[in-house]
């Protein structure tokens, strides 16, 4: 019997540029990975981390971001979803999400593009809707340049009034453009082939740090921390009994500020890798022990290692009305995170005047802030419902349960004597774990918030828009790791205990590539932050100013901005 003729896998058709365009222009979840073309949608609501990181990645090589933040056992997947490969080097599309306008495929439209890099087959056989038979991809130019241009977005300043009736004064648009330039500047340049070869040594860069094993878990770092935990909820549990409420609530308060260490290890993976029992470690830690949602915070975490320090994206830096650490955040942008016009409002006009001096007592109370938006989340469907991380938002409901019983009704109603005593510990306990958002948002409030458009490479945002801080070998309990975000933020599953051990090789790759490497001691850290909240600050009375004059005089008199 003759042998039918081997007929290609459909997964391994070669699909155009516009072809692709095409796809996710009829609404489809497209990105590319490691040469393959992956269509999501029928994984999109499966994904534990929620829909956002996977929305920013279509139209783009998601290589790096996939591999920096999934398991082996994640990206073994990924074929799955395959539905055809690409030649050459592609070039990253400007994700729907964030504003991104697509065409859809046919065979009038796609011969006379004059903005692809991509041709397609001489014989004009493509359908709309499905896949051409043979089409080709004409690899991109390595010697094209990426044109160094102003982000499109609508919603940057004009000397008009937006839709949301504020004034957007011309210095704010200049503003914008002048820091893209500092950057551009700054940073190695977006030319496709020096991009390529920054995301090649990042690569091999991985490959070494994975040979050194430092992708490899130190249990018994894990134990030494253990033991602190121990020590401090001992000591708490200790003075509760003496009827030393204060002084209990201030242990409760360390204990809490150490573990959210732990928890975020397991959110990334980084303790046993692997995904359902490090989720189990991060729900016991955050929601039992610590009254808020692991989930909520991957939900939100995830995105932010994706689109670091954007102020319409990242939601890390989404403080509105309380912080402004970009002038484009006084101009009232749409965050694509929270699906929403982020005011700049009469509120906040308010409180961004001052926001470099209220910046330590509001860090006090945000742990209130992270129990709202993690009952937020657990509430109002936020959490996976199917997939592998189905299971998690009912766990988490128990933990919360868990906790404001033995929290709520144990402590603050059943032991404290009186409402005076309940207030003061409530309020202890939760200052206590304040350094740790000073040490959050230290990483990221004094970078860079520029767009410098989608040819950027991976490892380049990253360290562009994250800071290390130095700090002595004996005080890394302290920060946790966090004050190694910029080499998390390049390999997010490292365990933090080797991330001091991993800095040598980043500082090797930073010299190679030409990438600075921003790092200050935890107290200039503290002191660049505080420079930028009142540099905005500062642009918030100049534009009350300008307002002000053109409300009694109609015309802005003597002010030249």
């Amino acid at each position: 019997m003759e042998k039918p003729a081997y007929r290609p896998s459909r997964k391994d058709t070669l699909l155009s540029r516009r072809y692709i365009e095409g796809l996710i222009a009829e609404g489809k979840h497209v990105m590319i990975y490691e040469d393959r073309v992956l269509k999501v949608d029928a994984w999109i609501k499966y994904h534990p981390g929620g829909d956002k990181p996977i929305k920013h990645m279509v139209g783009r090589d998601a290589t790096d971001e996939i591999n920096a933040l999934h398991s082996q056992e994640a990206r073994e997947r990924m074929p799955a979803y395959q539905i055809g490969r690409i030649e050459g080097t592609w070039t990253n599309f400007l994700p729907p999400i964030q504003g991104g306008k697509f065409r859809l495929y046919t065979e009038d439209t796609c011969l006379s593009d004059e903005d692809s890099t991509a041709q397609e087959s001489s014989d004009g056989s493509s359908q709309e809707g499905s896949i051409p038979p043979s089409p080709t991809f004409d690899p991109v130019d390595s010697k094209r340049t990426v044109r160094q241009r102003r982000p499109i977005n609508s919603n940057h300043p004009i000397m008009t009034k937006d839709s949301h009736s504020q004034l957007k004064p011309a210095f704010l648009d200049a503003r914008t453009q002048e820091e893209i330039d500092f950057d551009i500047a700054k940073y190695p340049s977006l030319d496709t082939a020096k991009q390529e070869e920054i995301k090649q040594k990042y690569r091999e860069l991985h490959n070494r740090i994975k040979a050194e094993g430092l992708f490899d878990c130190n249990y018994f770092c894990y134990f030494i921390e253990c033991c602190r935990y121990t020590l401090f909820a001992g000591l708490s549990y200790m003075f509760l009994c003496m009827g030393w409420w204060a002084t209990s609530a201030f242990f409760l308060g360390c204990v809490w500020h150490q573990l959210v260490f732990t928890a975020h290890d397991a959110g990334h993976m980084g303790i046993t890798h692997n995904f359902h029992v490090d989720s189990v470690i991060g729900i016991v830690i955050a929601d039992f022990i610590g009254g808020l949602s692991l989930g909520w915070w991957k939900r939100s975490h995830n995105v932010h290692h994706i689109v670091t320090n954007e102020p319409e994206h990242d939601p890390d830096i989404e403080h509105i009305p309380f912080f402004a650490i970009s002038h484009r955040f006084l101009t009232s942008l749409k965050s694509t995170y929270y699906d929403r016009i982020m005011a700049y409002d009469a509120p906040a006009r308010f409180f961004l005047k001052f926001q470099n001096y209220s910046y330590y007592p509001i860090m006090m109370l945000a742990r209130f802030n992270l129990t709202a938006l993690s009952w937020e989340y657990l509430l109002k469907g936020q959490a996976p419902r199917r997939g592998p991380a189905w299971w998690h938002l009912y766990l988490e409901l128990v933990g919360q349960v868990f906790f404001w019983t033995w929290y709520g009704y144990g402590i603050l109603y059943k032991t404290l004597p009186d409402a005076s005593s309940r207030i003061v510990f409530l309020l202890i306990s939760n200052i206590v774990p304040s350094p740790l958002h000073v040490q959050i948002t230290l990483s990221h409030f004094a970078m860079s918030t520029a767009n410098l458009g989608v040819g950027e490479s991976f490892p380049q945002k990253m360290l562009r828009t994250t800071m290390d801080v130095d700090c002595p070998t004996w005080l890394d309990f302290f920060h946790g790791g966090l004050q190694f975000q910029a080499i998390h933020h390049l390999y997010p599953r490292i365990p933090r205990h080797n991330l001091r051990r991993t800095q040598k090789f980043v500082l090797e790759f930073c010299r190679e590539t030409g990438i600075p490497y921003a790092i200050f001691t935890f107290y200039d850290g503290n002191k660049e932050v505080i420079s930028r909240l009142g540099e905005v600050a500062k642009q918030v009375r100049l534009m009350e100013e300008c307002r002000k004059s053109i409300v009694e005089e109609g015309v802005f008199s003597d002010h030249h901005h």
